[in-house]
């Protein structure tokens, strides 16, 4: 069990950081990409500062400064997208023009050279997020993998393409076709893999891209540029740093923004999207808010529920769209639940992301444990308790987990999505007041279902395939396999 004196211990001191993932220096990073070139910017800066923090002599806190990068203007991000207009050039730019087979063979030339900075990246993703080592090489190899599943997919549709087809007399061929200049923003929660997820196709299907990073995890995209830069014909690819309001919102208001892949909030994405003079041009592929539910029936098999009920909603620190963010016990088998979670989360190891079995890390957004303080303090004062030793401590950028029980409407967690490692815990009776629950809710991602019973799963099944995009048997919401769809109702 982690006791309080282990969470209250649990920062090192600079030395003590190992030297293989300890930056000698800050990393200043003024350049940015545009038109093939990398250019410098001699202006303001955005410092960026570890999660990680460091004790200090007298056995304060420190944040650990890593480095900074360009604050761009809206002058910088319209020249981007100005680069990647006439890179397009209304569908009849070189890039848009190639084969698919030579857009194929730039990715291919890509995939090899991203393997050449992987130790950097993965250093930078524990440093910079706080990342687990073991969770940070999982990233950038399975965007590797990603890479090349898109590409062999590519490679498929291709050949059904080349098909020519007669249907009622009419003889014709169906090509895809790119749909122009595309805004790619990546969140920063997996901002290596899931920014990919929308930039490898964009481009892979002829489109140009202005791509700005997500507000953590920056730096990590620096070993990149030069590869962008040597691989890719200018303004293919562009890369934008600074403010989402000083650099974005005058991409959207330009018009010329053709495609918006988007991973975020549904807030965002809106207000976005509205500053579009052309709203009904403009295509969207957005990942948006998530409140994933578990639904835990008396039926279940309690060890697998809790097992995956515990990953599901802590991995990564609960910091992912898929994860659980809502768990709905039956009252028969509740008490018994929450007794074999709380051991179970009580033996889960807490440390810097390159300790070994490392599961619980520091958060990287500087007011995340103080929100998920508010939120659990709010679920207190309507009659909720935090059940499990030690939850919801706090020291610096670390959140102890806590098990609130039990949920009621009354509460901010019982709609609000936490993203952290708190893990709401509401009783049912009636069937029907989870399925109301799915329902009512204004999220659509993916929920799991726990339960013995063929019936009553196959009951479920039909009532949930038109609320989610997924449905989990006996086993936590994910992502993968890449290769299924990835799909969201609602504000999803």
């Amino acid at each position: 069990m982690a006791t309080l004196q282990q969470i209250q211990s649990i920062f090192p001191t600079i030395d003590t950081i190992p030297e293989a993932y300890r930056l000698n220096q800050p990393l200043e990073q003024r350049e940015y990409l545009v038109n093939g070139q990398l250019k410098i910017w001699l202006g303001n800066m955005n410092p960026i500062y570890s999660p990680v923090q460091v004790v200090k002599e007298d056995g304060e806190l420190q944040p650990y400064f890593i480095g900074s990068t360009p604050m761009l203007t809206s002058k910088e991000s319209l020249e981007a997208l100005d680069a990647a207009v006439r890179a397009y050039d209304l569908g009849r730019g070189y890039w848009p023009m190639l084969t698919p087979e030579a857009r194929i063979n730039y990715l291919r030339r890509f995939v090899e050279e991203m393997k050449t900075v992987r130790e950097e990246v993965v250093k930078l993703l524990m440093l910079e997020i706080g990342k687990s080592l073991k969770d940070s090489e999982k990233e950038f190899d399975r965007t590797v993998s990603y890479i090349t599943d898109t590409i062999n997919e590519l490679i498929l549709l291709e050949r059904e393409s080349d098909k020519v087809v007669r249907e009622q007399g009419i003889i014709a061929q169906i090509r895809r076709v790119p749909l122009g200049v595309t805004l790619c923003m990546g969140p920063y929660n997996y901002p290596l893999n899931e920014t990919f997820s929308t930039l490898i196709p964009a481009l892979i299907m002829g489109n140009t891209v202005v791509f700005k990073p997500a507000k953590y995890g920056v730096l990590l995209i620096r070993p990149f540029l030069k590869i962008f830069r040597e691989v890719f014909p200018p303004g293919v690819i562009n890369v934008i740093y600074g403010s989402g309001r000083a650099t974005v919102g005058a991409l959207m208001e330009s018009g010329k923004i053709d495609a918006f892949a988007f991973i975020g909030t549904n807030e965002g994405a809106n207000q976005l999207k509205k500053m579009h003079p052309k709203a009904h041009r403009l295509r969207a592929v957005l990942g948006l808010d998530a409140k994933n539910v578990a639904i835990i029936l008396p039926d279940a098999d309690l060890k697998i529920a809790v097992s995956e009920c515990l990953t599901g909603s802590l991995s990564f620190n609960g910091q992912r769209c898929t994860a659980l963010k809502m768990l709905i016990v039956h009252e028969n088998v509740v008490q018994e639940f929450l007794n074999m979670l709380s051991e179970e989360v009580s033996k889960l190891v807490i440390g810097m992301p390159w300790k070994p079995q490392v599961m619980l890390t520091p958060l990287p957004e500087p007011d995340k444990c103080k929100y998920l303080t508010e939120i659990v303090e709010d679920a207190k004062r309507h009659g909720a308790t935090v059940i499990n030793e030690n939850g919801a401590t706090v020291n610096g950028s670390f959140f102890y987990p806590a098990i609130v029980y039990p949920v009621t409407e009354k509460m901010r967690l019982y709609s609000e999505e936490q993203f952290g490692p708190v893990i709401p815990v509401m009783p049912f009776r009636d069937l029907e007041d989870a399925i109301l629950y799915v329902v009512n809710s204004n999220f659509g991602q993916q929920l799991s279902i726990f339960s013995k019973s063929p019936t009553t799963i196959a009951y479920l099944i039909d009532t949930f395939a038109n609320q989610v995009g997924r449905i989990n048997l006996n086993a936590q919401c994910q992502r993968g396999p890449d290769t299924f769809p990835f799909t969201g109702r609602k504000d999803s």
